[in-house]
């Protein structure tokens, strides 16, 4: 918890070796179909292992109800308050892959997508055009001009990539063009506030020159949708705060972009989960850091496409990963998720997230498996406010002092 007041007296270097295993959306909910989540009908015994000699329990990325994007369910795990530090999409994806964002430009997170004639958008994700293509793409849209605007533009990943637009005025303060649901129009960009007017304008131009580009280009994707528009925040330092020495090994931009924002050093990785495993081993036999954010995001995709059957494998390919990991073994191991993304829903979701933490002092549940529903019954952690979770973690490394006289 970052803005706890006390933190700078109460916390303190020690050896201890942290490894926080963050599973995207790896929460789900009971198919009313079969009385079963994803974690439930998964095989997967060392994670169930794990859980009877762990403390266990789950969380709440927000507040109950809200569901949280990926930024802010991360932010909660790293001890950040996710509504004080709302961080826009844009930005973290944009840092991620090391655009060049100057402190007054503005980045946004973009989707190349599918449109029937009617303008109504039918695939959010293009059919998850692939990174080649979307490379392709993204050189048509670096040759439009708009007046008094820069708008760069990046590959990412399949159908994503970052827009960075520079300009004298320009504002964050304007509406999102991506509804974040299929079946409705791309939108127009609104400026929220006067600061926003020509941005806004200057955004919906760049839309309407991208569609025309595109359809001329005859690819499967015809239309662009934008969100997260954000400049460059300043935070309380990681590092600093919890007296850690601190890396980050990431795949994915958007998770390199806000660990790498609040002070974590970013490991260079490959995008494949064997390729974090293999530059965690490399650093951990090193005594250069003494905590390790490692990100497994197959589990959350799976979830957004609605694939039960998918998402239980993707969780069984993690749960085969674990003990190369406990053969590390660090001192204390966190497993957790920053949201849930149940199949049924196809989406994130407002689910409580099942979390464990294994040290030499954690509490032992003999009948323990590792799921939603146990957790919350059984763990003795019980139901905690994601935001804490990093002081429980710190707890168990030792790295915390007694709080008062």
């Amino acid at each position: 918890m970052i803005d706890f007041p006390y933190l700078q007296s109460i916390t303190r270097k020690t050896s201890s070796k942290i490894i926080m295993l963050v599973a995207d959306g790896l929460g789900g909910m009971q198919n009313p179909q079969t009385g079963l989540s994803e974690l439930e009908a998964a095989t997967i015994p060392n994670l169930d292992n794990l859980s009877k000699v762990s403390t266990c329990g789950v969380s709440t990325p927000v507040l109950p109800g809200i569901t949280p994007g990926s930024g802010p369910g991360h932010m909660a795990l790293f001890g950040y308050n996710p509504i004080k530090y709302l961080l826009g999409r844009g930005v973290l994806e944009g840092l991620g892959i090391n655009a060049q964002i100057d402190g007054k430009d503005v980045a946004a997170r973009g989707n190349f997508c599918l449109t029937d004639q009617l303008g109504i958008i039918t695939d959010r994700r293009a059919g998850r055009l692939s990174t080649n293509e979307c490379k392709e793409l993204v050189k048509l849209l670096n040759t439009i001009e708009i007046p008094g605007f820069d708008f760069e533009v990046y590959p990412v990943m399949d159908y994503r990539f970052v827009v960075v637009i520079k300009g004298q005025g320009v504002s964050h303060e304007i509406s999102e063009t991506d509804p974040q649901i299929e079946g409705a129009e791309i939108l127009q960009s609104n400026p929220l506030s006067d600061k926003g007017s020509s941005t806004a304008l200057a955004v919906n131009m760049f839309t309407q020159e991208s569609i025309k580009l595109l359809k001329n280009a005859k690819s499967k994707a015809n239309g662009i949708i934008l969100r997260g528009f954000s400049s460059t925040p300043t935070l309380p330092d990681f590092c600093e705060n919890y007296k850690l020495n601190a890396a980050s090994i990431a795949g994915y931009p958007m998770y390199r972009g806000v660990s790498g924002l609040l002070g974590m050093n970013v490991l260079e990785c490959g995008q494949e989960f064997t390729d974090e495993l293999s530059t965690l081993s490399k650093h951990f036999q090193t005594n250069q850091y003494d905590y390790y954010f490692v990100h497994y995001k197959p589990a959350d995709s799976a979830g957004e496409d609605g694939n039960f059957n998918a998402k239980v494998k993707a969780l069984e390919t993690f749960d085969s990963f674990i003990p190369q990991i406990l053969d590390l073994n660090p001192d204390v191991l966190v497993i957790a998720g920053d949201h849930s993304t149940p199949s049924y829903l196809s989406s994130h979701s407002w689910h409580p997230v099942p979390f464990l933490i294994n040290s030499k002092i954690s509490q032992s549940t003999p009948k323990m498996e590792f799921n939603e529903t146990l957790f919350s019954q059984l763990g003795s952690a019980g139901s905690i406010s994601a935001e804490h979770l990093m002081l429980l973690v710190l707890a168990h490394a030792g790295k915390l002092h007694k709080f008062g006289p």
